[in-house]
Parts: structure tokens; C-alpha cells; sequence
């Protein structure tokens, strides 16, 4: 038979409101006898029953967390930092992947909310009033990641406009007088939440606007046969901002194939800045989204929402465009 909270009150001749605090780090609590109820726990071998805790204070202890893939590091460092951040607290991740389909994120929200997660935690695909009012009647505190659904979710992210401005400002002081936006998500504007690729997309435009520069667009993810096509005919110093350090790597690495180095015959720069980027040469130039503050935010604001308490709806943490060497 498995022991009990109730069965340590009675060996520590204290109250189960005492045995409560002192196993879930609660204060008003004295540290010896705190001590004393920890080290019954341990030799007892004490695991809480999360089951009966779930129907007492209708509290499961467990995360939703909802994102692309993890394929990705960006995604992957998120839930990392989530997930380390979430065992501070005691709580556990559901975690799930919707793979950019708009109705797989309501089934695997629906399933989430359906076994009793205390919070969500998502990065949506989905768009429209009607999703923003889904996601209202859930009746579940959730925080928003990434592509803002709307001012009234509370939404943790960067600011997305002014951090690609800052990028094409980086560039221009280059001297690079023929610029390139690779943007494949733009493709799917139509059909998908890309919030975050379109500030992007409108901070670069709105930079070079009144500017004499020359720069294009490639919006579809056919983009190295895009970045091909224009190679032949560059007549003037020329850069790539891509709007993920994913797809900046993988022109690199095509472009390092036909004989064309970076910075040397084209600049490039990228997006986010993920942790792999320590391994790459030429070190790329990039927008630094702090990945790891957000998820911890998103986690600390999502806590504050399940206790009852307020929050701002939209929190920007601080970007970093860092130079590296391929521009």
C-alpha cells in the first residue's frame, strides 16, 4: 500500500495543510520542520498521488504545449526551455506537434483541453475571428508564441518589424545596393497564421521604401531554383535576408557546392539566431531571437494566468541583430 500525505502528517505529528507546504516548497513553513517532513517522505519513498490531486483541487499538474515540429531548432530550443522551466514548478508537458495543418492544431487542442491540462502553450497555425473566439471559449489559460492571433490572446514574442528593419539597416551600412527577401512562408499567407514572417516581410519593405535600392522578393519554397535564377544576372553588390536561419544555411551549403562563397561573391543573412549557428563558417549574420526567454516567459506568464492572476496581453522580449561574418 502505497503511503500517503495524510500518513506523514500522522508520523510528523504535524497537519496535512503543514505536509502540503512542505512538499510543494510552499512558505509559512519552519525550515527544521520542513526538513523533517522531506526526510520522512524520502525514506517512505512518498510519490503524490496526481490522480487524487487532479479531483480535490481540479489540478493536473500538466502543460499543453502545442508547436510546428522540433525538427526545427528554433521549435526544439523552445520546448527545451519550456520543459526545463515547467519542472521548477513541478508540471509536466503534453506535448504536441501540428505540422503546419490547421486542423490537426484544433484536434490535438481539443484533446488537450479533453484530458484536463492546466494551461496551453501554443504556436498556431490558424488564423481568422473564429479561431480567436475557439480559442476564448476554451476556457483554458493559454499563451501565444510566435504568430499573434489577436491583441485580446496573450501573445510573448519579439518585435518582429522593427527587427527586420534593423536587419536591412545592418545590411545598407554594408554598402549592398541589390538586396533579396527569401520568404517561402509567404507563400502560404492565404491558408496559414504566418504573422511572424509577415511583420518581417513589412519591416523590410517599409526600410528600403524611398530608398534607391534594388531588392526582390522570393516567396515560394522553391526558393535555391529562385536564388539560382537570379545569379546570373547580379550586376551589383548583392545580400540575401532570409526570413529563418534554415533557409539561409541551406542556400549557403547550395551556394558552397557551385563555387560561390559567402561574403566573398554574395552577402547572407538570416533569422532567429539557433544554436547551431556556433558550428557554421562563415559565422552568419542574423536577427538573435531569444528562444530560451521567450519559453520561460511563456511559461511564467502562463503560471500567473492558472493562479488568477493578470498578465500584460503582449509581451516583446528583446532581439540582438548580431553581424557575423557573411555579410
Amino acid at each position: 500500500m502505497s503511503i500517503t500525505s495524510k500518513d506523514i502528517a500522522r508520523i510528523c505529528g504535524v497537519s496535512r495543510g503543514t505536509v502540503d507546504r512542505a512538499l510543494n516548497n510552499k512558505p509559512r513553513i519552519d525550515p527544521k520542520t520542513k526538513e523533517k517532513i522531506l526526510k520522512v517522505a524520502r525514506e517512505l519513498n512518498y510519490r503524490p498521488d496526481l490522480v487524487a490531486r487532479s479531483l480535490a483541487k481540479g489540478e493536473t499538474m500538466s502543460i499543453g504545449v502545442v508547436v510546428f515540429d522540433i525538427r526545427n531548432r528554433y521549435f526544439a530550443q523552445l520546448v527545451n526551455a519550456i520543459e526545463k522551466e515547467a519542472k521548477k514548478y513541478g508540471y509536466l508537458l503534453n506535448i504536441t506537434l501540428q505540422e503546419k495543418d490547421p486542423e490537426m492544431e484544433i484536434k490535438l487542442i481539443d484533446n488537450l483541453v479533453a484530458r484536463r491540462v492546466d494551461g496551453l502553450i501554443i504556436c498556431p497555425v490558424n488564423k481568422s475571428n473564429n479561431f480567436e473566439k475557439y480559442l476564448k471559449n476554451l476556457k483554458v489559460p493559454l499563451i501565444v508564441i510566435g504568430n499573434m492571433v489577436s491583441q485580446d490572446i496573450p501573445f510573448i514574442g519579439i518585435d518582429e518589424y522593427q527587427a527586420a528593419r534593423d536587419a536591412v539597416q545592418l545590411i545598407l551600412s554594408k554598402n549592398y545596393r541589390n538586396i533579396v527577401f527569401v520568404c517561402p512562408p509567404l507563400h502560404d499567407k492565404e491558408k496559414e497564421n504566418i504573422y511572424s514572417h509577415e511583420q518581417r516581410y513589412k519591416g523590410f519593405t517599409d526600410e528600403l521604401e524611398g530608398k534607391y535600392i534594388h531588392y526582390e522578393i522570393i516567396d515560394n519554397w522553391d526558393y535555391i531554383n529562385a536564388v539560382d535564377k537570379l545569379l546570373p544576372n547580379l550586376s551589383e553588390k548583392t545580400a540575401l535576408l532570409c526570413s529563418g536561419d534554415t533557409f539561409a544555411l541551406e542556400i549557403m551549403k547550395h551556394l558552397r557546392k557551385k563555387n560561390i562563397y559567402v561574403p566573398n561573391h554574395i552577402g547572407i543573412m538570416g533569422f532567429d539566431g539557433i544554436d547551431i549557428l556556433d558550428y557554421i563558417t562563415p559565422r552568419l549574420a542574423t536577427v538573435y531571437n531569444p528562444v530560451d526567454t521567450i519559453g520561460v516567459h511563456a511559461f511564467k506568464n502562463l503560471i500567473k494566468l492558472i493562479k488568477g492572476e493578470q498578465i500584460e496581453k503582449q509581451v516583446f522580449i528583446e532581439y540582438k541583430v548580431l553581424e557575423g561574418e557573411s555579410l
